[in-house]
C-alpha cells in the first residue's frame, strides 16, 4: 500500500519537462481545471512560443467548451499557423459561437503579414457557420473564395455549400453544386436528398438515392423519413421492407420514421411487427422511440395499448405526454385529455405549445366549450404562452362546433392582425354542422381570395349551400371551382385484414370480391332500412332524383371496406376502418345502423378523429 501511495505522490506532483510530455498530458486532461494548470507549467517552462503545445492546448480548451480562454490564448500566439487557425474555427463554430467563427476567418484574413490561406478544412469549418446564421453575403462570399481557391471538387465543402443554400433558400445553387461535383461520395449524396426532402422532389430524392454507391444507414434514414414526412407512406414501408431485406439493421431514427408512416396508413400490424423489432433490438429505453409508439397505437385505433405504454416509461418528457393527450383528443376521450394534462402539470414536466395545442384539440372534439376556454385563458395568463394561429383556431373549432357562431365570429375579430386562413377554415366547417349559410358566405368569401387553389372549400360551401336547398347557389360554387381547373381528393377508405391492406373508392369495381362485396352492402341497406334507416342525400347533386342519390351513397368507400370486413372476419370481430378525407353524414348514420344490425364494433379514423359504432351508437355523439 506504501509503494502504491508514493507512485500516486510522484505522479501527482510530476512537472512535464519536454514537448512530448506536455503533448501527452494535455490529451488526456479530464478537467479544466488540470487544462489551466498545465497552461500555467507551459508558460513557467518556455514553450508559450511552441506552436504544437499552444495548438494542442486550444483544442482541448474549447473541447471544455471555454471558449474565451481558447480565444485569448490564441490571439496571444505571435506566428498562428493555417492549423491552428483551423482549430480556431471550428472550435468556435462547434461552440454555438458561429458569428464569432465568421468574425475571427475575416480577422485572420486580414493579416497580411501572416501567410494564412485557408484550405479546405477552414472552408469545410467556417461554411456551416454561414449556414447556421443564415448570413447570404458571408454565404456567397465563401463560395467564390472556394472557386478561386480551387477547392470545388473537396466533397466535405460540396457538402457544406449544399447545406448553405439549403439553409438560405437557395435550392438552386444546392443543385448547381451537386451537379457540378466531379465525385459524389454518401455524405454529399445524403446531403442533397436531404434538400430533396424539403423540396418535396421525391422522385429526384430517390434518383440521387439509387445512384449512390455507397449506402449508408444514414442514407435510408433520409430517404424513408422523406417519404413519410411527405405523406408518401406506402413508399417509406416499402423502402423500409428493402433496407431489412438488404441486412442493413435499423437504428432509432430509422424506427421513428417507420412508426410514423404506419401511423399515418393505420397499418395496425405492421406496426406492431415493428414494435417487435424493437424488442429485439433494445430499443425500448429509448424515448423518441416509445414516444413514436405510442403516437403508432393511439393513431392505429388502440388507444388502451397507447396508454399502457404510456404507464411503462418510468421517464416521460413533454412529447410523451403530448402524444398521449393528442391521442385521447383523436378518440374524443376530452375528459381522460383534461385528467392527463392536469397530471403533465402537476409532475413539473414544462409545458409547450403543442402541449396546449392538443388539449385544445380534445376539447374541441369532446364539446368541452368551458374547459377549453378556461385552457385557452389560462395559457398566456399561467403560463406565459402567446397564443398563435393554430390555437386561435382551436378556440374558433371549440365555440364553433358547440353552436356558438358568435361567440366564435367575436373571438376572430378580437384576434390582432390578420386571422388567416386556418380560422377561417375552421368557422366554415362549423357552418356546415349548424347550417349557418350567412356566416359560410362571409367565411368563404375570405377563403377563396386567401387561397384560391383548394378545392376542399368550394366543395365545403357547396354542400352548405346544398343543405340549405340554395341549389342555383351550389351549382354557381361548383361553377367557379370547375373554370379554375380545381379537382376534388379522392376519397379512399383502407382496410386491413389478415395483415394485407386493401384500399377502396367510391363505386370501386377493381377488387376480386367485388360482386360478393356488393351483394352484401344491399344486404345490409335492406336490414338498416328496416331498423329505420334513411339515407342522407342533401348535399348530393340537386339535378338527379332522389333514387339515383342514394344509389351514389350507396357506394361511397367506407361502406364498401366495411361491407368487405364482415365478409372477410368472423361473427363478432372488431372491424377498423380509415378514411382519407372526413367522413360524410350518410356514412356516419350507416356505420351507427351497421354496427346496430350485425352487433359488430366498427371503429373509423377519417382525416379528423376516431369514430367508435357500437351498438347504433358513435362515440363522437354526432360531434365531428
Amino acid at each position: 500500500m506504501a509503494a502504491a501511495g508514493a507512485v500516486t505522490t510522484v505522479a501527482a506532483s510530476y512537472v512535464p519537462r519536454t514537448r512530448d510530455s506536455f503533448l501527452h498530458l494535455l490529451s488526456k486532461a479530464v478537467t479544466l481545471s488540470h487544462l489551466t494548470e498545465l497552461h500555467a507549467q507551459l508558460l513557467h517552462n518556455g514553450f508559450q512560443s511552441d506552436i504544437a503545445t499552444t495548438t494542442k492546448l486550444t483544442h482541448r480548451l474549447f473541447d471544455f467548451s471555454a471558449v474565451h480562454h481558447a480565444r485569448s490564448l490564441f490571439f496571444s500566439f505571435p506566428e498562428p499557423d493555417r492549423f491552428l487557425c483551423n482549430v480556431l474555427v471550428k472550435g468556435l463554430a462547434s461552440n454555438e459561437s458561429p458569428r464569432s467563427a465568421i468574425a475571427a476567418f475575416k480577422r485572420l484574413r486580414e493579416r497580411k503579414s501572416i501567410d494564412l490561406g485557408p484550405d479546405n478544412f477552414t472552408y469545410a469549418f467556417v461554411i456551416p457557420a454561414a449556414a447556421s446564421v443564415g448570413d447570404v453575403k458571408v454565404g456567397i462570399s465563401l463560395h467564390g473564395q472556394v472557386i478561386v481557391g480551387g477547392f470545388c471538387s473537396d466533397l466535405f465543402i460540396g457538402s457544406a455549400l449544399i447545406d448553405l443554400y439549403f439553409k438560405l433558400g437557395r435550392d438552386d445553387m444546392a443543385r448547381k453544386v451537386f451537379d457540378e461535383m466531379p465525385e459524389r461520395d454518401a455524405v454529399l449524396c445524403n446531403t442533397m436528398v436531404s434538400v430533396y426532402i424539403r423540396l418535396n422532389e421525391m422522385d429526384s430524392a430517390r434518383r440521387t438515392f439509387d445512384e449512390s454507391s455507397e449506402k449508408t444507414l444514414a442514407s435510408w434514414n433520409a430517404m424513408i423519413s422523406g417519404y413519410a414526412q411527405n405523406g408518401l407512406t406506402e413508399a417509406a414501408v416499402s423502402l423500409f421492407q428493402e433496407m431489412q431485406m438488404s441486412n442493413v439493421s435499423p437504428n432509432p431514427v430509422t424506427i421513428t420514421s417507420i412508426l410514423s408512416a404506419c401511423a399515418q396508413l393505420g397499418a395496425l400490424s405492421l406496426g406492431q411487427w415493428v414494435h417487435g423489432l424493437i424488442k429485439s433490438n433494445k430499443f425500448d429505453s429509448n424515448i423518441y422511440v416509445s414516444t413514436a409508439l405510442i403516437d403508432m397505437y393511439a393513431k392505429c385505433g388502440s388507444i388502451v395499448e397507447a396508454r399502457r405504454l404510456f404507464e411503462s416509461i418510468p421517464n416521460k418528457n413533454d412529447v410523451t405526454w403530448n402524444a398521449m393527450i393528442s391521442g385521447y383528443g383523436l378518440h374524443g376521450h376530452g375528459q381522460e385529455a383534461l385528467k392527463l394534462f392536469h397530471e403533465m402539470v402537476s409532475s413539473g414536466t414544462p409545458l409547450t405549445r403543442i402541449t396546449f395545442l392538443s388539449i385544445l384539440h380534445a376539447c374541441s372534439h369532446s364539446g368541452l366549450v368551458k374547459e377549453g376556454e378556461q385552457i385557452f385563458k389560462s395559457m398566456k395568463r399561467d403560463h406565459g404562452f402567446e397564443p398563435i394561429s393554430e390555437h386561435n383556431a382551436c378556440m374558433v373549432d371549440i365555440l364553433g362546433r358547440a353552436g356558438k357562431l358568435k361567440e366564435a365570429l367575436d373571438f376572430i375579430e378580437g384576434i390582432p392582425g390578420d386571422p388567416g386562413t386556418p380560422i377561417w377554415s375552421t368557422l366554415l366547417g362549423a357552418c356546415m354542422v349548424h347550417k349557418d349559410t350567412n356566416v359560410a358566405r362571409m367565411a368563404s368569401e375570405k377563403l377563396f381570395e386567401s387561397d384560391p387553389g383548394n378545392m376542399g372549400y368550394y366543395v365545403l360551401m357547396s354542400n352548405i349551400y346544398s343543405s340549405d336547398k340554395n341549389y342555383p347557389g351550389a351549382a354557381f360554387v361548383r361553377q367557379v371551382a370547375k373554370k379554375r381547373n380545381l379537382s376534388k381528393t379522392p376519397g379512399c377508405t383502407l382496410i386491413e385484414i389478415h395483415q394485407k391492406p386493401h384500399v377502396f373508392k367510391a363505386g370501386d369495381w377493381s377488387h376480386p370480391l367485388s360482386r360478393a362485396i356488393y351483394a352484401e352492402l344491399e344486404r345490409l341497406n335492406g336490414k338498416m332500412k328496416e331498423a329505420g334507416y334513411q339515407a342522407e342525400t342533401m348535399t348530393s347533386l340537386h339535378d338527379v332524383e332522389e333514387e339515383e342519390k342514394e344509389l351514389m351513397v350507396n357506394v361511397h368507400s367506407e361502406k364498401l371496406a366495411i361491407a368487405f370486413g364482415l365478409l372477410s372476419t368472423e361473427p363478432g370481430t372488431e372491424i377498423r376502418i380509415f378514411k382519407n378525407l372526413r367522413i360524410c353524414l350518410d356514412c356516419h348514420t350507416a356505420s351507427k345502423y351497421i354496427s346496430r344490425v350485425t352487433q359488430r364494433v366498427i371503429v373509423a379514423r377519417d382525416a379528423n378523429r376516431f369514430h367508435r359504432f357500437e351498438d347504433g351508437v358513435c362515440s363522437c355523439g354526432d360531434y365531428w
